[in-house]
């Protein structure tokens, strides 16, 4: 079970840290990724990170300006969010996977978060 916090309402410039803390079984987390989806889009990817090491991965988006981290001890995935732009507004996801290479596809993701509402405003 994935609990994702942190949204909330910023204006563009500004920056919210997103919390996902993972409870049950943890040990075939693979990855665990952030998505989101815009009202009438389609759910995209975000960023994600290697559970058993350090490796991160990023959309064109997110690079630059998101930091994906992780406390394996808290079962805890952050993600950081800096420099915020009104077409960042979004209901963020967390999930994870199980897959051992990395995706930036949803259904590689087995598990997920319920959402929490990120708005950028201009």
């Amino acid at each position: 079970q994935l609990q994702a916090s942190g949204g909330g309402l910023e204006p563009a410039g500004g920056s919210l840290r997103l919390s996902c803390t993972a409870s049950g079984q943890t040990t075939s987390i693979h990855y665990m990724g952030w998505f989101r989806q815009a009202p009438g889009k389609e759910r995209e990817f975000v960023a994600t990170i290697w559970w058993r090491g350090s490796s991160t991965y990023y959309s064109d988006s997110a690079k630059g300006r998101f930091i994906v981290s992780k406390d394996k001890a808290k079962n805890t995935v952050y993600l950081q969010m800096d420099n915020l732009k009104p077409e960042d507004t979004a209901v963020y996801y967390c999930a994870s996977s199980s897959v051992s290479w990395v995706s930036v596809k949803p259904n590689r993701y087995n598990y997920w978060g319920q959402g929490t509402q990120v708005t950028v405003s201009s």
